[in-house]
């Protein structure tokens, strides 16, 4: 059993290959980046009033808290507050446990599912429980350290006082509030359509979608930064997130939706991190409860998409990195270097681990097959290459 696929990735070999890949939205091989959004079809009613939901701070128990408070647009739908992890709660000081991950390209996501090869894939959220867009939503509404309703009734009354009410009943009609728990999950519903069929989810407009379809170039820093990022033993990176179109034409996603155990070091900035007893293992819990007993898969967290990666800032399920350049240099130096990352790395590598899962961690594929106090698979030059490559993955490029 696998972790994770390791997906074969084809190197970089120069920008004509590159730029003969074709279009750059939409699955269609003619198409333009910014098309997506330019040409995307009106929003379906429950999707534009799922738009309005997800904006709405008055659905929280603090009335200061909506989805966009932690998923800001402005942000890639990350978090914009710079905190390992956010807070919310009635008084907006509760601190939750995961880091605030992005929201899109996930219409390009599954259900969760053991492959073939037994590699956990797909599912919503960093750990994969939910199982779509509407299962998802649902747990924000009613968690302590979101948005703390107390009971789907709470949400319920909050959206009958909304501005938006006359349109909440035309869409899923006058007898919507006859039941709490309909109108709850119509609003959950509403929120999936809203991203499902928003193109501002998945617009396709980076640089690098434009230097796929040849409009502009990267420079030379940018293609060497892309040649680390695809070579097998260099950065890998390619190996989790795909640089290569989707057999559809699709552009890349950029990861391949399954999970992997990284070994990140523990975060003394999260509050739950206090009690030496608390760790959070992903795949195996505490919030997913039904793989427990798959121990050979405690640690992993989903592979996130690298699309928008310079502006979701801090990094990991745990938030311990705040820069790009930290992260690979994590990457590269965590094997040959443990002194930079672990405070006691001699004994206690690994740390965000109990010692029974230790062995979960990948140690097998470069570039974490390096050993201590050998080489690690960049350079600091090459580092500063693969962050400004990085850098092309941001939406909303103007060429």
């Amino acid at each position: 059993m696998r972790i994770r696929s390791f997906v074969v990735s084809i190197p970089f070999i120069g920008i004509v290959f590159l730029s003969a890949c074709g279009g750059g939205g939409g699955g269609s091989s003619d198409s333009q980046p910014g098309q997506v959004a330019s040409a995307a079809p009106p929003l379906s009613p429950a999707a534009a009033l799922g738009k309005k939901i997800f904006s709405d701070p008055s659905l929280s128990a603090s009335g200061l808290q909506s989805c966009a408070t932690c998923h800001d647009p402005a942000r890639a739908h990350a978090g914009s507050d710079g905190r390992a992890v956010p807070l919310g709660g009635p008084g907006m000081d509760v601190a939750g446990f995961r880091n605030t991950p992005t929201l899109r390209y996930l219409s390009f996501n599954s259900a969760f599912f053991f492959d073939d090869e037994d590699t956990p894939t797909g599912g919503f959220n960093l750990d994969g429980r939910a199982s779509s867009f509407m299962d998802q939503a649902h747990r924000p509404f009613l968690a302590p350290h979101e948005m703390a309703n107390s009971t789907p009734a709470a949400v319920v009354e909050k959206l009958r006082s909304a501005n938006y009410v006359s349109d909440f009943m035309q869409v899923f009609g006058n007898d919507v509030f006859d039941t709490g728990e309909t109108a709850f999950e119509r609003a959950a519903f509403a929120l999936q359509q809203y991203e499902k069929e928003s193109a501002e989810f998945r617009p396709f407009d980076s640089k690098f979608d434009y230097f796929l379809t040849g409009t502009v170039q990267l420079t030379a820093q940018e293609l060497r930064g892309l040649a680390l990022f695809n070579s097998p033993t260099k950065g890998n990176c390619a190996a989790c997130h795909s640089s290569v179109r989707l057999p559809d034409g699709t552009p890349p996603l950029f990861t391949d939706f399954t999970y992997d155990n990284l070994g990140v070091p523990r975060n003394p900035d999260i509050p739950a991190n206090a009690d030496p007893d608390y760790y959070d293992l992903g795949l195996c819990g505490p919030d997913r409860t039904d793989l427990t007993s798959r121990s050979d898969l405690c640690g992993a967290f989903k592979v996130p998409t690298l699309r928008n990666v310079a502006v979701t800032a801090p990094y990991f399920h745990n938030g311990r990195f705040t820069t790009l350049r930290e992260v690979v240099s994590f990457y590269v130096r965590r094997d040959t270097n443990p002194e930079e990352w672990y405070p006691n790395a001699g004994a206690d590598k690994f740390d965000d681990l109990p010692p029974q899962y230790r062995a979960n961690v990948n140690t097998t594929e470069a570039p974490y097959n390096r050993q201590l106090g050998g080489l690690p698979a960049l350079t600091s030059d090459e580092i500063d290459d693969v962050v400004a490559f990085l850098h092309t993955l941001t939406d909303g490029y103007q060429p």
